[in-house]
């Protein structure tokens, strides 16, 4: 068991590199929250471009802001990946925008959308950590790959529907009501909040029970793969388990405020690890900086913190007030849930 903890050609990158930006975020995140909520200057109200947060609030909207825009080196700045389909990464990201710029119906309904594939989005990603760790223990691509995608949307997506969050997550279709007066029919929309809540309970049993049957099921399963020649991943036990942990422990009992920095923050570390690790190269010759030296690599870092970090800022600083900054936060959170998977799917099938 050691020799596989140790062995460099189990991991993505290498032990530290992945336990500090892969595997370890999870549980970190969960003592970054109780550090957060405890803390009186985290908690401390500041005024940012004229409304008013608080100090932890505001860090992790600009780190989640910062890492949705980070998907742009995966697509836009990959030639590779790019000339693939360059309809899918410039037609479509404008056609997105224009039509939120010339529809409030269309505005809402991608709004509502971001919320929901956010949380497909984020289950898919550690999906896509867990296939990678078993590629990397030389097991077929194809073997249990349905059972890992059906465990991650559930340890995900589970929690928040049949958790203390749910209503926080489904109470974005209130914003059809805005539409009302426009003389949209929108009242399906708006009643869905209201039934979900007075359904919790069905939801929240029916998932423990239906939740707990597939989780036996998926033990088994692990036992039938590894009697067909499948080698069990530690890395990728560690992760499902520790990612399952605090999903559940976050989503079903957490306060929203906790949950939202914990979840986002490992979810986002994960994602600037991966980004760095596979498009650094990349993003080096993009700025003629290929070649050996540490110095290229540090340039080539503060590059990246600096346009990722500096988009983060500008999309909390703009709060909602202005639409076309509004259809630009969605048009690149819309983007990043698309291109992300879209490029795993690409990897998947060069690698």
């Amino acid at each position: 068991m050691l020799a596989a903890l140790r062995d460099s050609k189990r991991y993505i990158v290498g032990p530290l590199y992945d336990w500090l930006l892969f595997l370890g975020p999870p549980l970190a995140a969960i003592v970054l929250g109780f550090v957060a909520a405890r803390w009186d200057w985290a908690q401390t109200e500041v005024d940012f471009h004229g409304h008013e947060q608080a100090i932890s609030a505001l860090l992790i909207g600009i780190f989640i802001h910062a890492h949705l825009f980070a998907v742009i080196f995966r697509s836009h700045g990959n030639s590779a990946i790019r000339q693939l389909h360059p309809w899918r990464f410039y037609a479509a990201p404008i056609a997105l925008f224009a039509g939120m710029m010339l529809s409030n119906y269309f505005l809402v309904c991608v709004s509502v959308v971001a919320t929901f594939w956010d949380v497909y989005h984020s289950g898919a990603q550690t999906f896509g950590f867990a296939r990678l760790y078993d590629m990397k223990s030389g097991n077929h691509p194809l073997m249990g790959r349905k059972l890992d995608f059906a465990l991650n949307q559930l340890l995900y997506a589970g929690p928040i529907l049949g958790g203390a969050t749910m209503l926080d997550h489904i109470e974005d279709f209130n914003e059809f009501q805005a539409l009302e007066p426009h003389g949209h029919s929108v009242e399906f929309f708006t009643s869905i909040p209201g039934w979900m809540t007075s359904n919790q309970g069905v939801f929240t049993w029916t998932l423990v029970g239906a939740g707990s049957a597939f989780l036996v099921y998926y033990v088994y399963a692990q036992f039938r793969f590894v009697k067909q020649g499948y080698t069990v991943s530690l890395q990728k036990t560690w992760l499902l388990v520790s990612t399952g942990f605090t999903s559940i422990f976050v989503w079903g009992w957490n306060s929203w405020g906790e949950a939202f920095l914990i979840m986002n923050f490992f979810h986002a570390l994960q994602y600037f690890g991966l980004v760095w690790a596979k498009e650094r190269p990349t993003l080096q010759g993009l700025l003629g900086l290929d070649g050996p030296g540490a110095w290229r690599r540090l340039v080539t870092y503060l590059v990246f913190l600096t346009l990722t970090l500096g988009y983060g800022y500008f999309a909390e600083a703009s709060d909602g007030e202005v639409r076309a900054f509004v259809a630009v936060t969605l048009v690149v959170s819309i983007m990043h849930f698309w291109y992300d998977g879209f490029v795993w799917s690409i990897r998947k099938k060069q690698v």
